[in-house]
């Protein structure tokens, strides 16, 4: 008899594959409209990035400051 688990796992193998076949089927479809979009999220990823590092950078030069703070004390 086969476990439960192992079954589950088998499934969820078969299912990941289907996804992927599917995923590759509308990929080629509508290859197009993938690059249209892919343009079009440029933009948006590079304002997220940096605003980011932004982020990042003001976060490290307050705790820079901070830690002078502190070594004054």
């Amino acid at each position: 008899m086969i476990d439960s688990n192992v079954m589950s796992k088998y499934l969820g193998i078969v299912i990941g594959v289907i996804a992927v076949l599917l995923g590759l089927k509308g990929l080629a479809a509508w290859w197009g409209d993938f690059l249209m979009v892919l343009r079009g999220s440029i933009p948006v990823i590079f304002i997220l990035g940096g605003t980011i590092a932004v982020i990042a950078a003001l976060s490290e030069i307050r705790d820079e400051i901070s830690s002078k703070r502190e070594d004054k004390e």
